[in-house]
């Protein structure tokens, strides 16, 4: 529980940087004085909720009853479900077929690239640790 409330407030406030600095973006590189409040609140309390979801959900990797293929099958789907229906809503993606086609496509490929990324780090960083382990014991 306690892995859960910390990641839950790096994620959250992850989020809400990530707001503001594409916020302060649009208002410094656009020729825009004003910003629609409703506009800004709705876009921000997404961007947060994604910051939340995706440092939260990574904890089924660490659950010793799922195997590598059932976390990574849970993590896929509750990600894919709770962001498309959260970017469909916000306005992110449009909803039509083409849309959800190129953002399913893009998430697939951004989620498989991350996934190979993390995977070869941790098994990279579990080959040092038995090398160490190996030169300690001889």
């Amino acid at each position: 529980m306690k892995t859960f409330l910390f990641r839950s407030m790096i994620g959250i406030f992850f989020g809400a940087f990530i707001s503001v600095v594409f916020t302060s973006g649009v208002v410094l590189f656009s020729d825009r004085e004003t910003l629609n409040g409703a506009l800004f609140l709705k876009n921000s309390l997404g961007s947060i909720f994604c910051g939340w979801l995706f440092t939260v959900t990574p904890l089924y990797f660490e659950n010793k009853r799922f195997t590598m293929m059932q976390a990574t099958g849970f993590h896929f789907l509750t990600v894919f479900v709770a962001y498309f229906i959260l970017a469909f809503f916000i306005g992110w993606i449009p909803f039509t077929l083409l849309s959800f086609g190129i953002g399913l496509a893009i998430f697939i490929i951004v989620y498989i690239l991350h996934w190979l990324a993390f995977y070869y780090y941790f098994r990279l960083q579990a080959k040092k640790l038995n090398e160490n382990l190996n030169s300690i014991s001889e």
